[in-house]
């Protein structure tokens, strides 16, 4: 046997004695862990399903310190990782693995938080957990320097009912779970920020520890009153799947919680997906882009980015309407017209219109809401058709009136052109931004509201489209039907404007959005919450500290950055 097998030998022989050999401690003093109950322990369900566990070893919860990240990747932060598991059990031995893996991996120093399970009797099913929680956090900022960490970059990412737990420690560190019983407890106990996956029993149709009775729908159903949302209150990224029956609407409530607090937050909500942790990779990028990874790199320019029409075959250019027949022409407004851009590699028979935003007094289809994308899909090979529309507002109707017919005219000619051309009329998509993203509301929900009187053949063609692409939508609020959201969009009253018919064609979309953005990205969540209560599962990015227009410039590693890979991935089940 040569050295390196006799070194690896013994390597495994002393791992084998130990097969949970990472740094372990407990949180409580002998004799001092509050509501001890004899049936709960706090063990990962890996070591408690093993032949050896004896239980009575295992009744206080502890923390366990996984290796220091490398000094020169080391950000000066530490990760809580808390598993899920219905306070039941702690079962997310799979997840901790992996989150252990990444953020040491960034540059943090990790370690794994296990609390008390199953449920305590005679008290709220999170109580124990709760009271866990808060000791943990305070002994792992006690430990802060010896470890080599800021005390003041302390985040953590939770599972379900682990998130129910970091969201108390996120909103509500100023309530004590439990009176003090030493000196440690004179440390704060507050988090720094939390990226929080599929936060169970967080609306009252769900909080006693159920899947939401209701789907979290129902003029008496709100957000579970546990948490305070006090002064320390922390960033929070929240990730849910569409279909997850402990309801996303959790996620959506909170998230406008924080909104109203000017808390940077970001929303992550995953169409088609059930119960679980989604968007790891988001969630870092969060995290970058609040700097708890250190400076971000410099800005750069989208347009640079993508600034080569080299994966475009060829462009056709033609009008929206024959001479003479343009519905409400008015003088003061441009003339609209549609390109056709084929990709050099046509991939699939899929289409997507694309038109830029500019407050309807302005528009244009070669700038940074609609160039990069475009440049982006043609070398994907994908078809591409810009619409530029009448601008500025007409004089007399609502502001949207001509654009409305344009994008109409628009959808109908592609239709009728598509199969010619080797597409699919019936795989069609829409995408604005601003009030372009209003435009695609209205393509998206009312097709089956007529803008115009046919004028010709082509008229006779439905108009309705199979997705829709909503960036960073304004005038969908009635608090900001004309302008910015006066009040952010939070408020109940705030509710969506009446142009928006969600008839029968309505079809599913992404919306990306700035959580600063003053046309506020409550826009794009009431908008995704009303399609959720049809049925329709459709997805959402909110990217915190952003404002309009958030991809013009924007840090590599940031989800303003990464912004269009969001289209590929939402696009993938249309186009393949």
């Amino acid at each position: 046997m040569n050295c390196k097998s006799r070194i690896l030998l013994v390597i495994y022989f002393f791992a084998s004695l130990n097969l949970f050999a990472w740094e372990r401690e407990t949180i409580w003093p002998k004799g001092k862990m509050p509501d001890a109950q004899g049936h709960q322990i706090a063990a990962m369900t890996d070591e408690a399903g093993s032949e050896k566990f004896k239980a009575d070893k295992h009744r206080v919860a502890y923390l366990e310190w996984f290796d220091a990240p490398a000094p020169e990747v080391a950000t000066g932060g530490c990760m809580i990782l808390i598993s899920g598991g219905s306070y039941q059990v702690c079962c997310d031995v799979g997840l901790i693995k992996m989150w252990r893996e990444r953020f040491t991996q960034l540059g943090f120093q990790c370690v794994n938080f296990v609390y008390r399970t199953p449920r305590p009797v005679g008290l709220p099913i999170y109580q124990s957990a709760w009271e866990d929680g808060q000791r943990a956090v305070r002994m792992v900022r006690s430990e802060a320097k010896k470890r080599g960490f800021d005390p003041e970059k302390i985040g953590v990412i939770s599972m379900s009912a682990g998130s129910h737990l970091a969201m108390l420690l996120a909103t509500s560190s100023q309530t004590p779970a439990y009176a003090p019983i030493d000196k440690l407890d004179e440390v704060p106990c507050h988090i720094n920020w939390a990226v929080v996956n599929a936060p169970a029993y967080v609306t009252t149709d769900g909080e006693l520890g159920t899947p939401a009775t209701r789907q979290g729908y129902g003029i008496d159903v709100r957000l579970s009153d546990v948490f305070k949302f006090d002064a320390k209150t922390c960033p929070i990224s929240l990730h849910h799947g569409g279909v997850d029956p402990y309801t996303p609407n959790g996620s959506t409530l909170i998230y406008r919680e924080l909104r109203k607090r000017n808390i940077p937050a970001e929303l992550h909500l995953y169409p088609n997906k059930g119960h679980g942790a989604f968007g790891l990779e988001r969630a870092v990028e969060f995290m970058r882009q609040m700097g708890y990874m250190g400076p971000l790199e410099p800005e750069q320019d989208l347009m640079k980015r993508f600034a080569s029409d080299e994966a475009c075959k060829e462009k056709i250019t033609e009008d929206l309407w024959p001479e003479g027949k343009m519905p409400d022409a008015q003088d003061h407004q441009c003339k609209p017209y549609l390109e056709w851009y084929f990709p050099k590699e046509l991939k699939t028979k899929a289409i997507q219109i694309i038109y830029s935003g500019g407050a309807y007094n302005g528009n244009g289809p070669d700038g940074f809401e609609v160039a990069p994308a475009r440049r982006y899909l043609n070398e994907r090979g994908v078809t591409v058709v810009t619409m530029k529309y009448r601008t500025p507002r007409p004089k007399g109707l609502a502001k949207h009136t001509t654009a409305w017919q344009d994008l109409q005219r628009a959808i109908r000619i592609v239709r009728s052109k598509a199969e010619s051309l080797g597409l699919d009329p019936n795989r069609i998509g829409i995408m604005g931004s601003s009030a372009g993203g209003h435009l695609t509301l209205m393509g998206v929900t009312s097709s089956m509201h007529q803008s115009y009187l046919p004028i010709d053949a082509i008229d006779r063609q439905p108009c309705n489209v199979q997705w829709g692409i909503g960036i960073y939508p304004a005038y969908a609020l009635t608090d900001g039907a004309d302008g910015e959201n006066t009040g952010g969009g939070n408020a109940d009253e705030a509710t969506l404007v009446p142009e928006f018919s969600f008839d029968l064609n309505t079809a599913p979309m992404l919306f990306i959005h700035g959580d600063a953005d003053g046309y506020a990205a409550m826009n794009s969540v009431k908008t995704w919450e009303q399609m959720r209560s049809m049925g329709i599962q459709s997805e959402l990015h909110t990217l915190a500290t952003r404002y309009h227009c958030f991809q013009r410039t924007a840090a590599p590693g940031t989800g303003s950055y990464t912004w269009l890979d969001r289209i590929g991935e939402f696009l993938q089940p249309f186009i393949k």
